[in-house]
C-alpha cells in the first residue's frame, strides 16, 4: 500500500490524516510538525481508536523530521497560519508562502516523485508558488480550493430543496477566495435535473452567495478556518490517487490554454488518478461564465505577482 505524509498536525492536517486512516488509503502516514509533540500526541491519539474502529493504518508523529517522510506516494501540506475573522486569504501570503517553499524543499529530499496536495491559503497562489519552485510536472501539483467549495455548494442547495447531498452534482470553479469562486448553477442537477427548473430566482441567487462566503461563514462563528470539511476534502481527493479512481473533482491545477487561461493555477473541473491530476474537462462555458472565470483569474494573478514582488519566485 502507499504511504501518505501530512505536514502540518494543526486542525485541518490531523483531520485529514484522521479520516485517511479510518479509510485505511496506506499502510504508513507520518503526520509532521514543527512544534514539538503535537504531530506525536495526535498521532498516538489516533492510532488508540484504531482497536474501536478496526482500521490498520500505521501512523507516526514526527516534530520536524523530513528523514522519516521518505518515499512517500503522497504529501498533502496543510501547513501555514489560518484565517481570522476580518483576514482576507490575500493577507496569508507573506508569512504561508515561506513556509511552503521550505515544506516543498524538505518534502523533496526525500520524496522526489511524490503527488503533492496544497491545502495552505491563498490555495490558488500557493499551489502556483510550489508549481514554480518545486520543479515537479504540474500534473503533480494539487491545489484543494474547489473541492470543499464544492461541499458548501452542495450544502446549501441540498438545504434549498430539502434532499439528501447523494442526489445532487454541483461544481465551483475559479479561485478559491469569497469574492472569486463561481458556483455553477448551470451544470448544478438533483437526481439529472437542472435545479434551475426546481428553484426560483431568488433562492438560487442566495444558495450561491451563500456559498461564496461558505469560508467566512465558518470563519465568523467560531473565530478560525473551517477545518472538518477540507480535511475530509483532502482525505477525498488522495484517495482519488492512490487508488486511481479517475475521479472528477474541482482542484486548483495548473492551465495551459484551457478556460482561455496559462501560466496560473486556479480551480477547474479535473480528473485524479495515480499521477496526480490526468485531465481538465471543457464545460464549455458560455459567455456569462467566461467572463466570471476571467475575471477570477485575474484576481489570482494579482496575488501571484506578489510573489512576484517579495521575490519568493
Amino acid at each position: 500500500m502507499s504511504k501518505i505524509t501530512v505536514v502540518g498536525a494543526g486542525n485541518v492536517g490531523a483531520t485529514c490524516a484522521n479520516v485517511m486512516a479510518q479509510k485505511e488509503l496506506a499502510s504508513e502516514l507520518i503526520l509532521l510538525d514543527i512544534q514539538k509533540g503535537l504531530s506525536e500526541g495526535k498521532a498516538l491519539d489516533m492510532m488508540q481508536t484504531a482497536a474501536l474502529l478496526e482500521f490498520d493504518t500505521r501512523i507516526k508523529g514526527v516534530t520536524n523530521d523530513y528523514s522519516a517522510t521518505a518515499n512517500s506516494n503522497v504529501v498533502v501540506i496543510t501547513s501555514g497560519i489560518p484565517r481570522k475573522p476580518g483576514m482576507s486569504r490575500e493577507d496569508l501570503i507573506g508569512v504561508n508562502a515561506g513556509i511552503v517553499k521550505d515544506v516543498i524543499r524538505n518534502i523533496l529530499k526525500y520524496s522526489p516523485n511524490a503527488v503533492i496536495l496544497i491545502f495552505t491559503n491563498p490555495v490558488d497562489t500557493m499551489t502556483y508558488l510550489a508549481l514554480k519552485t518545486s520543479g515537479l510536472p504540474p500534473s503533480q501539483i494539487i491545489g484543494m480550493g474547489g473541492m470543499v467549495d464544492r461541499t458548501r455548494f452542495k450544502y446549501y442547495l441540498s438545504q434549498a430543496l430539502n434532499c439528501a447531498f447523494t442526489d445532487l452534482e454541483a461544481t465551483v470553479i475559479g479561485g478559491h477566495g469569497d469574492a472569486t469562486m463561481i458556483p455553477l448553477i448551470r451544470f448544478a442537477t438533483y437526481r439529472g435535473l437542472p435545479v434551475s427548473q426546481l428553484l426560483d430566482a431568488e433562492t438560487i441567487n442566495q444558495v450561491v452567495a451563500d456559498t461564496m462566503v461558505g469560508g467566512a461563514t465558518i470563519t465568523r462563528h467560531i473565530g478560525t478556518s473551517a477545518w472538518y470539511a477540507p480535511g475530509a476534502a483532502g482525505a477525498i481527493m488522495v484517495e482519488a490517487i492512490v487508488r486511481d479512481q479517475k475521479k472528477a473533482y474541482s482542484c486548483c491545477v495548473a492551465l495551459d490554454g484551457e478556460y482561455g487561461q496559462t501560466d496560473i493555477c486556479i480551480g477547474v473541473p479535473t480528473v485524479i488518478g495515480k499521477r496526480g491530476w490526468e485531465q481538465i474537462i471543457d464545460y464549455k462555458l458560455d459567455s456569462e461564465e467566461q467572463a466570471l472565470f476571467d475575471k477570477s483569474a485575474d484576481a489570482v494573478r494579482k496575488m501571484n505577482h506578489l510573489l512576484e514582488e517579495m521575490k519568493l519566485i
